[in-house]
């Protein structure tokens, strides 16, 4: 497990010096009876201890431990700095450990160290309890059951594996964890972050980080205002961005929802109700605490207002955690559910940028609201069978690690946002402006994400929230002009307020994490700045091949998993540009046989042979009207691909290893695979090749 001290420091140094007063609100000390106790002050000197490190993460959520678990494995030191006592943010210290995730989620949907997390908590639960037959049969366990996701569980899990990813790094010297720690300065000098001063929220003491990279991984973007950098925050205008449904004037109030998730059991026969919240009455005829048309264990139909219905699944396997039903000895007696639902979303209460007792106040709110469901819950909520209040709902605080049973920080939807050298926008991934099977292509897309746009908050103009085809994440909207060394690694990224509700979900936020871990590690490796990365095209492409040789996707496939042997080669091709996806489907067909009029397209692109008129001397079986034409007459003429006897070139014929020789004996392509030259090449095979001779030129 690890540690809240400092391990493997690289340098330290005690400085006495000047002191300042700061105030602080610590997260884990929220009260609903007595906000102001979570606002804290420290008298600050000088730092006590100096750190040298190659790369400082701010933030231990999910982008933070991806990005370490990415970095770390590079022998460059890395210092993680976390402001709870959990690792895994969203997963954990916030409490939604029911995964918000996409259809291809095991297998082509996301990175392979998320698919490897994934599989370490389903292991904890099949190897500590016995699984009943109909679970061990499953390919994929799902420990609750719930709708929402294909995978839940307990939260304190996730904080156990985590830690075991982490031990190997930690133990070698090459990672250090800093938990319990927020940072209050950011120095920067030469456009660059110098360094970065935190404070342990427990002991006071600080420590002064000097990092070559930096990056913000917060959940509510703490490096951005600290570092004086320039950021989005809130609605932005569609002047501004152009975006279908972006108001005409922007609001930097209008911030999603926060939610305090808890954790509750149904124990019929048994009656756990709690006090009677002070602030219930208040929230009640709000309105806000509802079913809004779902029922607690059966299937609803709901009324629309558009006159149609909708069918509704039972509210108690919405988020469902553990289903008791999994296991001959279950980890608890009954079902555990996890609620973070409408009824317990604050709306209207920003806490980015306000003061720290009006933070303090609003997110005491925001768990009296959550405390007020769970009452609702127990004496009002409608039953299934009639009457009202489900009293058997026992309330599960250890579930959350928090003596009030509410999460220990708040699950943040929405944070400030770096204004980057590429901000998505809506058009770029909604379905209703976009066209194909996938959204817009970024040739610089270093992760990959599926998700709806959710929005949980005011809707400015209805219809914010919608369906997006399958997205990219591309390089340059994880950084901005300056500080030039400040990469950012999890939700704070390039988006608006409309994609934000996109790209903040758990794997796409790991995906971000896992690219801001490998640009870090290999500007330090080069010695580069970020941007340059960005604008060099071969150093952009080494970028892309770290990315996918570690088994995290940059362009969207549904029959090539991460652990498809030709995975890499098959994803580099893609976002080079050279093999990509049909517009019809997100199909590679990698058993397919590959045709000679496709390897000519390919090899055309490859070499950028550019255009020519298909004119007499096509080949005979070649009509000018096929789009191939001009390909096909261009490898011919540069004896890359040969015609036969009769000048024809066989365009729709299985292309054979032995139709590749004239391309290999330019020097520019690998050498052909041992074997017989005569047998045909599947779209897989050729790809790996094709792979080869790229790097060569990397």
């Amino acid at each position: 497990m690890l540690s809240n001290k400092p391990e493997g420091s690289s340098k330290q140094k005690v400085h006495p010096g000047r002191s300042k007063n700061i105030e602080l609100v610590d997260m884990l000390s929220v009260r609903v009876g007595n906000p102001a106790a979570a606002v804290k002050s420290y008298t600050v000197s000088n730092p006590q201890t100096v750190i040298d490190c190659d790369i400082l993460i701010v933030g231990g959520g999910i982008g933070g431990v991806a990005a370490t678990l990415q970095t770390a494995q590079s022998g460059l030191k890395v210092c993680l700095v976390e402001e709870t006592d959990w690792l895994g943010g969203q997963m954990t210290a916030q409490g939604v450990s029911a995964l918000d995730e996409n259809y291809l989620i095991e297998t082509s949907g996301s990175t392979l160290k998320y698919q490897q997390f994934r599989s370490k908590i389903r292991k904890h639960y099949l190897s500590k309890y016995q699984p009943t037959k109909e679970a061990a049969a499953k390919q994929f366990l799902n420990p609750g059951n719930c709708w929402v996701s294909y995978i839940s569980f307990e939260p304190k899990v996730a904080v156990s594996v985590i830690d075991d990813l982490l031990e190997p790094l930690t133990r070698n010297g090459s990672l250090s964890v800093y938990k319990r720690s927020k940072p209050i300065q950011v120095k920067a000098a030469g456009g660059r972050i110098t360094a970065v001063v935190t404070v342990n929220l427990e002991s006071g003491t600080t420590t002064e980080f000097r990092p070559k990279v930096c990056l913000d991984a917060t959940e509510l973007g703490d490096l951005l205002p600290l570092s004086k950098m320039n950021y989005r925050s809130g609605s932005e205008s569609q002047l501004d961005t152009q975006e279908p449904h972006a108001p005409l004037t922007g609001d930097r109030q209008n911030v999603q929802d926060f939610t305090y998730p808890f954790a509750i059991e149904y124990r019929p026969g048994e009656n756990h109700t709690i006090e009677k919240p002070a602030l219930y009455d208040q929230f009640k005829d709000s309105g806000i605490l509802s079913f809004f048309g779902f029922k607690m264990f059966e299937p609803a139909t709901r009324q629309e207002k558009d006159g149609g219905t909708s069918e509704l699944l039972p509210f108690w396997t919405y988020r469902r955690l553990l289903d008791a039903s999994n296991w001959v000895n279950p980890p608890y007696d009954y079902d555990l559910a996890m609620i973070n639902w409408m009824g317990n979303d604050l709306r209207g209460e920003n806490i980015i940028d306000q003061p720290v007792k009006a933070i303090a106040e609003r997110l005491a709110l925001g768990k009296a609201l959550s405390l007020a469901f769970l009452y609702w819950l127990q004496t009002e909520a409608p039953r299934d069978e009639g009457g009202n209040g489900y009293p058997e709902i026992r309330l599960r605080p250890e579930v959350m690690g928090t003596s009030d049973g509410l999460s220990k920080y708040p699950y943040i939807r929405e944070s400030r946002r770096i204004k980057a050298i590429h901000c998505i926008v809506e058009q770029e991934i909604a379905t209703a402006t976009t066209v194909g099977a996938r959204a817009t292509s970024y040739s610089d897309a270093v992760g990959i994400g599926f998700y709806p746009i959710d929005i949980h908050g005011k809707e400015e103009k209805p219809g914010a929230a919608q369906a997006t085809r399958p997205f990219q994440i591309p390089l340059g909207a994880l950084m901005a002009t300056t500080p030039t060394n400040l990469i950012a690694a999890c939700k704070n990224i390039g988006t608006t307020h409309i994609t934000n509700g996109a790209y903040r979900l758990h794997p796409v936020e790991w995906a971000i994490g896992e690219a801001a871990g490998a640009l870090s590690a290999l500007t330090i490796q080069l010695g580069v700045k970020p941007s340059k990365i960005l604008k060099d095209r071969r150093l952009l492409r080494r970028l892309q091949h770290e990315l996918v040789s570690k088994g995290s996707p940059v362009y969207w496939y549904d029959d090539v998993a991460v652990s498809h042997p030709a995975f890499p080669a098959i994803q580099f091709l893609a976002v080079s540009g050279f093999m990509t996806g049909r517009d019809s489907d997100l199909h590679f067909r990698p058993d397919d046989p590959l045709t000679r009029q496709e390897a000519a397209e390919i090899l055309s692109s490859c070499l950028n042979l550019g255009s020519a008129e298909p004119g007499p001397y096509l080949p005979g079986d070649v009509e000018a009207s096929n789009p191939i034409a001009i390909c096909i007459l261009q490898c011919v003429k540069r004896k890359l691909l040969s015609v036969d006897e009769q000048s024809h070139f066989r365009p729709n014929a299985p292309l054979a290893w032995n139709d590749l020789k004239d391309a290999v004996r330019t020097g520019k392509f690998a050498e052909l695979p041992d074997c017989p030259l005569e047998t045909n090449i599947s779209r897989s095979e050729f790809a790996q090749w094709l792979y080869e001779s790229q790097l060569a030129q990397l």
